[in-house]
């Protein structure tokens, strides 16, 4: 069953975030499985469980030369 995502804030985290930082949460693709749009609501699954690791699909460089040589790339420029 489906409930809204404030609900879902307030029975997973004590205090429980905003709701900007929940749809942040939603758009990093950290809550698993994927909350569904319904108008101007988001609706997670009960057993929805939110993930350290964020499930954003790789970028074209990750793609083409490998995470790893990417995280280098990126950490010699700083």
């Amino acid at each position: 069953m489906k409930i809204r995502l404030d609900e879902w804030l307030k029975r997973n985290f004590d205090p429980p975030p905003s709701m900007h930082t929940g749809r942040a949460m939603i758009k990093a693709g950290r809550i698993h499985p994927a909350p569904t749009k319904m108008g101007r609501s988001w609706y997670v699954d009960e057993g929805a469980v939110l993930t350290e690791e964020w499930l954003r699909p790789p970028t074209l460089a990750e793609r083409v030369f490998g995470k790893e040589e990417v995280k280098k790339l990126y950490s010699k420029k700083r």
